[in-house]
C-alpha cells in the first residue's frame, strides 16, 4: 500500500493555541483526523510500502494572502476569507499592493475565472516557509520518523504553492501554471509514482479544497484510469475534513469519487 498524506500540518488543525504557535487556518476535526491517520500508519506499517508527504508552502507575500492587496485605496486592508475577481479588481474595488503587478494580477485572474474551478480567495497567512505552522501534525511527524525507521526507507516530500503568483491548491498541479515556473506545471513524475500496482490511500486537509483538487487532478490524469485501477483508490473518509463553511463542496467531492469508482472507507475499516 501507498499512504498520500496531504497538508497534514499544523495551521491547518483545530490545535489550542500554545507558546509553539496558533493555528492560522484550524479545519475542524483536523487533530482528530491526523491522530487517527498517525494510528493507522502505526499499525500498518508493515503493509505500508510507500509514504508522500504533500506540505502547502508559502511565503509572506503571496496573491492568496492580505498583504498582496489594498482595498479601495491604498493603506486599507483585505480581510481574510475575502474573494477577489478580475472585474473588481478593473472597476478599483480591489488593487495590487504593487501597481506594477497590476498586469500581470489581471491576466492570472482572467485565467483563474476562465479555468471554472475556483475564485481568488484571500486566505490568512498560513504555512509560511520555516515556521511553526508549517511544520508537521506532532503526531504524524512521529508517526512517519517511525515508519522511516521501521522501514528503512525514506518518504516522499512534495512541496507545493512556493510560486507567489498562483494558488496552489493540487499537489498535482497549480491552478494556473506559470509558463516561467516549471513546479507549477502537472507533475507527471508524482503522478507516475502514485500510479504504482498497489492500493493507494489517501488522507489529509482540506476536503473541500486541498484533498479534492489533489485527487481530481490525479484521477483526470492517470495513465490508465480503469475502473479496476481506480477502484485501488481509497479515500480515508474520517481522515479528511473540509475547511468551515465549505461543508458541500467536501460532500459532492465524496460523492463524485464514488461515482467514478474510488472506494470510500475509514481508517479502521483499512487497518489489518
Amino acid at each position: 500500500m501507498h499512504l498520500l498524506l496531504i497538508d497534514a500540518q499544523n495551521d491547518f488543525c483545530d490545535l489550542p493555541a500554545s507558546a509553539s504557535g496558533t493555528p492560522a487556518l484550524p479545519v475542524p476535526g483536523a487533530d482528530a483526523d491526523l491522530r487517527r491517520v498517525a494510528e493507522l500508519l502505526r499499525r500498518a506499517a508493515d503493509r505500508i510500502d510507500a509514504l508522500t508527504l504533500t506540505l502547502d508552502t508559502h511565503h509572506r507575500r503571496d496573491i492568496a494572502h492580505p498583504g498582496f492587496w489594498w482595498a479601495h485605496a491604498p493603506g486599507q486592508e483585505v480581510a481574510p476569507f475575502t474573494s477577489i475577481t478580475a472585474a473588481q479588481v478593473r472597476a478599483g474595488q480591489f488593487q495590487p499592493r504593487d501597481p506594477a503587478a497590476l498586469p500581470r494580477v489581471l491576466a492570472y485572474l482572467d485565467a483563474l475565472e476562465a479555468r471554472g474551478r475556483h475564485t481568488l480567495m484571500v486566505w490568512p497567512v498560513h504555512c509560511e516557509l520555516g515556521t511553526w505552522g508549517h511544520q508537521l501534525h506532532a503526531a504524524v511527524r512521529e508517526a512517519c520518523a517511525d515508519w522511516e525507521l521501521r522501514r528503512q526507507r525514506a518518504s516522499h516530500v512534495v512541496f507545493k504553492g512556493l510560486n507567489p503568483w498562483t494558488e496552489h491548491y493540487s499537489a498535482l498541479q497549480a491552478e494556473v501554471p506559470d509558463a516561467d515556473d516549471p513546479d507549477t506545471g502537472l507533475n507527471r513524475a508524482l503522478i507516475a509514482r502514485l500510479d504504482g500496482p498497489g492500493r493507494l490511500l489517501i488522507a489529509g486537509e482540506a476536503g473541500s479544497h486541498c484533498v479534492r483538487a489533489t485527487v481530481e487532478h490525479l484521477v483526470d490524469h492517470l495513465p490508465d484510469a480503469t475502473p479496476e485501477r481506480l477502484a485501488r483508490i481509497t479515500l480515508l473518509t474520517d481522515a479528511i475534513s473540509p475547511v468551515a463553511g465549505f461543508e458541500a463542496h467536501q460532500a459532492d467531492f465524496f460523492a463524485d469519487m464514488a461515482r467514478r469508482g474510488l472506494r470510500l472507507a475509514t481508517c479502521a475499516e483499512v487497518l489489518p
